[in-house]
């Protein structure tokens, strides 16, 4: 089970979720976003903490050029795409609202996984609210689930959607890009004991 902590700012809640065992920790590069890391940032905490654990970047919107420059920059090692974001040479994984049929994505090779989400007009994740979590169940790609998950519901979505991973971020926060770390760590430790 792939675990993600996105939304993470510093390097004391990505330690925290590192030595929680997380699989990935994932920085926002999208500049409206409230949980937004500058490139420079991402880069520091990338470079103290463990490279076993994946660096993912999320991109709304975002040209492959300016997207390859950042990745080497924050030495990520996957990039997630929402909207029109288009990437080389890394692991891709796309994301998508739940209600949407990823069907493009799916025939993809170029993409690994398909993350669903809660849909939402004008956001791009961050909702904090759950989907139904039966429409990622047998989708023939990795799927991860994100969406309002925390340590009192992974363990019935990781069961409905049978998931390859599953991805938080608002509900184990104290506020928008801090995380509650203890929060972090019954999360994490649910998703992995299901």
């Amino acid at each position: 089970m792939i675990v993600k902590i996105c939304g993470i700012t510093n390097y004391e809640d990505a330690l925290a979720a590192v030595e929680a065992g997380a699989s990935a920790i994932g920085f926002n590069f999208y500049q409206d976003s409230s949980r937004y890391i500058a490139p420079t940032g991402a880069a520091i905490i990338s470079g103290r903490i463990t490279p076993y654990v994946w660096k993912v970047g999320i991109f709304v919107n975002e040209g492959a050029e300016s997207i390859a420059r950042i990745a080497l920059h924050a030495a990520l090692d996957i990039v997630q795409l929402y909207g029109t974001s288009e990437a080389r040479g890394i692991r891709i994984w796309r994301a998508c609202p739940a209600s949407d049929p990823p069907t493009v994505f799916i025939n993809d090779e170029t993409v690994e996984a398909i993350l669903l989400d809660t849909p939402a007009h004008y956001l791009y994740g961050g909702t904090g609210t759950t989907f139904d979590w039966s429409l990622a169940k047998g989708l023939s790609k990795n799927v991860i689930i994100a969406g309002g998950l925390d340590a009192d519901n992974v363990r019935q979505a990781i069961l409905e959607a049978q998931p390859w991973g599953v991805d938080a971020c608002s509900r184990l926060e104290k506020s928008p890009g801090l995380k509650d770390h203890d929060k972090m760590r019954k999360f994490i430790k649910a998703a992995l004991e299901t």
